[in-house]
């Protein structure tokens, strides 16, 4: 047994993709059958489907657009360390959801004016710029600086996006179909790291930067062979006048319940993106990416699988079912010391977002006014970069690379993850939703 357990660890400690590999490659085994099955008949289902090519393109945009600006983030820390930056870790997630938060209210209303096409457009042509730029800074500040642009990428694509989705699926399949979309963001976002850590490791840095530009180019082709879904009587000349935000183009009221439930849920990504890469190192693993790819691997079976329950059962429900996998995520995390308790957390907290994600968008677009439906996500996704944010600066700030600190923010996650399931059951009580 002892053995068994040294050749398993040995596996995840070299490479995560033998796992992946193997999985897709032994196609006796009944699991891996059963998947490949369940994805398939996805895919290719016929009967009332919901999947026009444009859905399937924006599909393959979003995975890219996801992998190209994930991709970068292992090896950020070492790189603004190497600079002299060590104490400024913090803000490399921060800055980054602190401008992605300022540039919600202005995508949801110009994705409600001037297209959605536009506003994507410019989320990836972002991501495009920013890559191509990070191998020739000079300077800490000139770096922070970067990353509060490219900041503006998240802020703008993914807005967009979530109100095309909701133009083209009826109602009635939101939830499933915001699941997958999720499938080939998460697995962006999952690969992402993985093959960045790996370029790192084969090549330098330089490479990777240059690699995650390519990748959101690729973001930007496909999408300019999409068509506009905003109805042409809604559209809108781009004016100046646009950027006017009044308060209500900030936070949408329809919406605010969805917005204290994302905050809170999602303070745990902002504290894992910050300190992952660190415990990684700690516990002997060479590969950053590895939480990141194997948290992917479950929400993506969460969304295979049961990508229609909120549907069918109700938001309510899957959210409850969804946050107390988060705390429990965050507690497994704050005590582990080996890699077991670290890839049970990292299983955790896959399932957890494998829920919370397309079940909390459908929540928004539920609750939303059609005509103002860029605005009511844009508020969603303030929530979600405002809760990283706060989650990224906090764990820096009580970290700072001193070991015995790194576990503090894991409990304050897990505690705030709580406080969120303890508002559902407030919610559920006054009928506050479906």
């Amino acid at each position: 047994m002892y053995k068994l357990k040294y050749y398993l660890q040995n596996i995840l400690n070299k490479n995560v993709f033998l796992i992946t590999y193997l999985l897709s490659k032994i196609q006796s085994i009944t699991f891996a059958n059963i998947l490949h099955q369940r994805f398939m008949s996805l895919l290719i289902k016929k009967t009332n489907s919901i999947y026009t090519t444009q859905f399937w393109l924006l599909c393959l945009s979003n995975f890219l657009f996801s992998a190209s600006f994930q991709m970068i983030i292992p090896e950020l820390p070492d790189y603004l360390a190497g600079m002299g930056g060590k104490e400024y870790i913090g803000y490399i997630i921060f800055l980054f959801t602190i401008a992605a938060g300022v540039s919600r209210p202005f995508s949801g209303k110009l994705s409600d004016t001037i297209g959605r096409m536009p506003v994507m457009i410019f989320g990836s042509l972002v991501c495009f710029v920013c890559g191509g730029l990070y191998p020739f800074l000079g300077s800490i500040g000139f770096f922070l600086f970067l990353r509060f642009i490219h900041g503006f990428s998240t802020g703008t694509k993914p807005t967009a996006t979530a109100a095309y989705v909701a133009d083209i699926i009826p109602e009635n399949r939101r939830g499933e179909a915001q699941g997958v979309l999720g499938i080939f963001t998460a697995t962006g976002m999952s690969i992402g790291p993985s093959i960045g850590s790996l370029m790192t490791e084969w090549f330098d840095i330089y490479v990777l930067f240059y690699s995650s530009s390519v990748v959101a180019l690729l973001s930007i082709l496909i999408l300019l062979n999409m068509k506009e879904t905003l109805p042409k009587e809604k559209k809108q000349p781009f004016s100046l006048k646009l950027f006017k935000i009044k308060w209500v183009d900030v936070f949408e009221p329809r919406v605010m319940r969805v917005f204290w439930m994302m905050l809170l849920v999602s303070f745990s990504s902002g504290v894992l993106l910050t300190l992952v890469p660190d415990q990684t190192k700690m516990l002997g693993i060479k590969n950053k990416g590895l939480f990141f790819t194997i948290y992917t691997i479950a929400s993506v079976m969460v969304r295979l699988f049961f990508s229609k329950v909120s549907d069918k059962k109700g938001r309510m429900p899957v959210m409850k079912i969804s946050v107390t996998m988060l705390v429990l995520a965050m507690l497994t995390i704050a005590v582990s010391n080996d890699i077991w308790g670290f890839t049970i957390a990292a299983i955790l907290f896959g399932f957890s977002w494998g829920f919370n994600t397309p079940t909390l968008t459908a929540w928004t677009v539920d609750l939303s006014d059609p005509n103002y439906r860029g605005r009511a996500i844009a508020t969603m996704y303030i929530a979600l970069e405002a809760g990283i944010g706060l989650g990224a600066y906090c764990a820096g700030e009580i970290y700072q690379g001193v070991v015995e600190r790194l576990h503090i923010s894991y409990w304050l996650a897990a505690f705030l993850a709580f406080v969120g399931l303890v508002l559902l059951f407030v919610f559920d009580k006054k009928k506050g939703l479906n």
